[in-house]
């Protein structure tokens, strides 16, 4: 396997909107590209066991003879391997091996030992089972780990559920919990924290209204399962003119306050509000 340790400790940065591409279709890699943040290559639950290994090689046709792809950037470019353990697991590492992409999105994340396995390449950890979830914490520990996803519905599939949401569309207890659970874990590490998928396509009110409060509660990306669902993700990643210029007049003052503690338009301002703000000119481009 090769080593790549310094790309590993390299913070994750794709985003907002992170789109699914099954493997198996390559004429669709290049367009979901152009139309997402960062595609994932999936070679787990978009592809049936018999086309896995047609995958694989779809992945390897599209390379070029130095071994960089004609249509794919590598760094906005993530594989998604099947589970550590599987047999597929090993042939999809040994295709990767002969690939430009680092980036890896580990299906079915358990255990902090199973990232080992994928030394040497940047990993997103897809906690959606039980097991992932309960051990979030030091699966995020893991130096070559970037991120953090979770998956609502394999996790209910785990627990022996029937689904994640209730019938008003909200998600059930359970998975609120776990969403929690992975974004505290990732960012108690220093790690990115991915939302997960919105499978109601239709529904792009709910997909903004979800991805709305990702964007509130930390998340730094979201995945999507369509290419219409990457302009509505963006949309509710962008802040607003006036929340921008907010942002902008907030600090500026603290700025000239030059005091720890302060008052800006009657309202008491401390260190945190001022995180909330520098995150709004992040998430626009404005600061590093």
């Amino acid at each position: 396997m090769p080593s790549h340790d310094a790309e590993a400790a390299t913070p994750f940065t794709m985003g907002p909107a992170l789109l699914f591409c099954p493997a198996d279709r390559p004429e669709r890699f290049g367009k979901a590209a152009d139309r997402s943040d960062a595609v994932i290559l999936d070679l787990e639950d978009a592809v049936a066991p018999a086309d896995k290994q047609r995958a694989r090689g779809a992945i390897l046709a599209q390379l070029g003879t130095g071994g960089e792809s004609a249509e794919l950037d590598p760094s906005r470019t993530i594989v998604r391997v099947n589970p550590v353990g599987t047999a597929e697991f090993e042939k999809d590492l040994h295709s990767l091996a002969h690939t430009p992409y680092r980036t890896v999105m580990l299906a079915k994340a358990e255990t902090a030992e199973q990232l080992r396995a994928l030394a040497g390449y940047r990993v997103i950890a897809l906690c959606e089972t039980a097991a992932g979830i309960v051990n979030a914490a030091a699966i995020a520990a893991e130096p070559n780990v970037v991120a953090l996803m979770w998956g609502a519905e394999d996790l209910l599939a785990s627990l022996g559920g029937l689904s994640s949401r209730n019938d008003d569309g909200g998600y059930r207890a359970v998975a609120l919990h776990s969403r929690s659970a992975v974004l505290l874990a990732a960012k108690a590490a220093g790690k990115e924290a991915i939302d997960s998928v919105y499978v109601n396509i239709p529904d792009l009110e709910g997909l903004l209204e979800e991805s709305r409060d990702a964007v509130a509660s930390g998340f730094g990306a979201k995945a999507c399962i369509h290419p219409n669902q990457v302009a509505v993700v963006r949309e509710a990643y962008a802040p607003s003119l006036e929340d921008l210029a907010k942002a902008t007049e907030l600090l500026e003052a603290a700025s000239a306050a030059g005091t720890g503690v302060f008052q800006f338009e009657g309202k008491m301002i401390d260190g945190p509000i001022l995180k909330h703000a520098e995150a709004t000119l992040r998430r626009a481009g404005h600061a590093s």
